[in-house]
């Protein structure tokens, strides 16, 4: 057996959806890097006054099998963000992991190879480039992008002209250090947790005044990300390109979608795990899964779409799902 990376996994657990996709994500990190499950950490936010429901997972039976399969439950108390801002997640959590580099994935992940072919640098940040120009949305008559993204970069003392990729047109969104925060990585959980953290905060109660009008929900992690990206010496290119939502990982977002875009691959191993009988006694409580794969939703959602030639817009794909009766999440 290959031997284990020495960094971490982390994903978000919480009651609803989360939970069905932490197992997912479990079961395909089983299936594709069974040396990584106990390097896996789960982390559940704590009850508190920034959740009016309590967030905890109460399946016994999920969280019993999650345990037999070795992964690692770390709780955290919500300071800052709770169910108001949920993608906070991700941020607060960073704290309660051990002091080794980490990776951090969205929790509708499935693994589809291993982690090991992976070259981290864990000295050089990055995130996935799998996004579209969701931020900024300009004003006619305001700030255009390069002054909204300017004024972020000099309200951190950050050197904006390094960040950008000038082989990219001006005018053009992809000249801007531009996230999805589905995954990044690190070597040292608190510190770039605490700097994510800081940002965030800064960048929601005390914006820059070219930030008038930009809605920050929920596009807030994905704002401050780049800028502590870089801050820690990370780029937009430090990984090889097609290995992190390619061969390696997919981060489907909803099960429709991945019917409707995701590979072959990432179709088997959802397929694969759903029928798996332990895990298909809870997955069948999850109606996407119940719709998707056991009712054969997906393969309709599939039969609608070309993926050698999807519409440019996910937003089409959507709205096509919509119309056909095919979105469930």
């Amino acid at each position: 057996m290959t031997e284990a990376p020495a960094f971490n996994l982390l994903a978000i657990f919480q009651a609803g959806r989360l939970q069905y996709e932490a197992l997912l994500l479990a079961a395909s990190l089983a299936e594709t890097n069974p040396a990584l499950l106990s390097r896996l950490h789960l982390a559940e936010p704590e009850p508190g006054p920034l959740w009016p429901a309590d967030p905890h997972v109460r399946d016994k039976a999920l969280r019993g099998l999650l345990a037999e399969m070795g992964v690692t439950f770390l709780s955290f108390p919500s300071r800052h963000f709770g169910a108001a801002y949920p993608y906070g997640n991700k941020i607060e959590a960073l704290a309660a992991l051990p002091p080794v580099p980490f990776v951090f994935f969205d929790t509708d992940t499935l693994f589809l190879g291993p982690l090991a072919d992976v070259p981290f640098d864990f000295d050089r940040p990055t995130a996935s480039l799998n996004r579209e120009d969701t931020w900024p949305k300009p004003d006619l008559y305001g700030p255009g992008t390069d002054e909204i993204w300017r004024s972020l970069y000099g309200k951190f003392s950050l050197d904006f002209q390094s960040s950008l990729d000038l082989s990219e047109p001006d005018g053009s969104w992809r000249r801007y250090l531009y996230f999805n925060a589905g995954w990044f990585f690190h070597r040292d959980p608190q510190a770039f947790g605490q700097r994510f953290l800081s940002c965030a905060l800064a960048i929601r109660d005390d914006p820059p005044p070219q930030l008038t009008g930009q809605s920050l929900d929920p596009w807030l992690d994905q704002v401050a990300l780049p800028l502590v990206i870089h801050s820690f010496g990370g780029g937009r290119a430090t990984l090889p390109p097609g290995l992190l939502d390619g061969r390696i990982s997919c981060h489907y977002r909803t099960l429709p979608l991945l019917y409707a875009k995701e590979s072959d691959q990432a179709v088997e191993m959802l397929e694969k795990i759903a029928a798996t009988p332990a895990y298909r006694r809870i997955l069948r409580d999850h109606a996407p899964v119940k719709a998707c794969v056991y009712r054969n939703q997906g393969r309709r959602a599939r039969a609608l779409f070309d993926r050698a030639n999807l519409p440019r817009r996910e937003q089409a794909i959507r709205n096509r799902l919509k119309r056909e009766g095919l979105w469930i999440r």
